[in-house]
Formats: structure tokens, C-alpha cells, sequence
């Protein structure tokens, strides 16, 4: 006899929930800008433009990544860590400016930045109020893991 209290079958996307989106809008030689949702959480992005994933000039390719708060060495704290990168390593969210392609200025090695605007800084496209994003965003997850998806 079967029972008349069946369980729902869970899909597998409702599995693995995305926590944050990452929605690339625009990208020219003076970097690749998009939106970062997060809940409630809305930020821009600020990344290198792509050269077919090339370590420390390029974005990361779009796909689904989980995200960890782990030590940086390189910053001296902890940061976001974008893990399992395919040929990369080290993408990290942090603040930055400039991401620009040469001739343009970049403060980026392959990371993401966050702000709160665009603007522009001596005629270069720039990702403004970097770093209030930056804890913004920390707060947020407050340390917790997340899944980020990037398109």
C-alpha cells in the first residue's frame, strides 16, 4: 500500500542554490563591467576584459563557482577566494578602479572588483566607491560560503 504523504521530488539546481549573480553587461579595452546581485545586495563589477582566461589579463570565464573566505597573502587578510577556476588561480573580490586593458590602467590581475557606481577617472572607464562596496559585500556573507554565478 502506498502512502498518501509522498515527499516532493527536489530538482538538482534547487540542490546547489545560487547565491549571487554576476550578470556581465559591458566590455571594451578599459575593462568588463556588470551587476553583482546578491539578495538585496546590488553592486557593480569591475574585471579585466576577456583574453581567453589568460592569467593576470583576462576575466575568468562565465560559469558557477563557489566562493570561500580564505586568507590572502598577498592582501595581508581574508578575502573572497572564486574557487575551481579552470587554469586559474588566486581570483579574488577586492577593491579596485581601474581595469583596463594597455594601453589603459588596471588595478586588477584577473580579480573582481565591486562599487557602488561607474564613473570615470582621467578619461578611463572606472568602477567608483570601490572599497565601501568591498565591505558591503564582506558584511553580507559575513564570512559564509556562497555560490556566485557569472554570465
Amino acid at each position: 500500500m502506498r502512502s498518501a504523504h509522498r515527499t516532493p521530488e527536489r530538482h538538482p539546481r534547487d540542490q546547489e542554490m545560487t547565491d549571487a549573480f554576476l550578470h556581465r553587461l559591458d566590455s571594451s579595452d578599459e575593462g568588463t563591467f556588470g551587476k553583482f546581485v546578491a539578495g538585496r545586495l546590488r553592486l557593480i563589477s569591475g574585471e579585466l576584459p576577456w583574453r581567453d582566461n589568460a592569467s593576470n589579463v583576462s576575466c575568468i570565464p562565465a560559469g558557477t563557482y563557489r566562493c570561500l573566505f580564505t586568507p590572502s597573502l598577498r592582501f595581508r587578510r581574508s578575502l573572497y577566494l572564486v574557487d575551481g577556476v579552470a587554469g586559474r588561480g588566486g581570483i579574488r573580490f577586492h577593491s579596485a578602479n581601474l581595469m583596463g586593458a594597455a594601453p589603459y590602467r588596471s588595478q586588477l590581475n584577473g580579480c573582481i572588483a565591486l562599487g557602488q557606481k561607474l564613473g570615470w577617472i582621467d578619461g578611463q572607464k572606472a568602477l567608483l566607491v570601490s572599497a565601501p562596496a568591498i565591505r558591503r559585500f564582506e558584511e553580507h556573507f559575513a564570512g559564509r560560503p556562497f555560490t556566485l554565478e557569472i554570465s
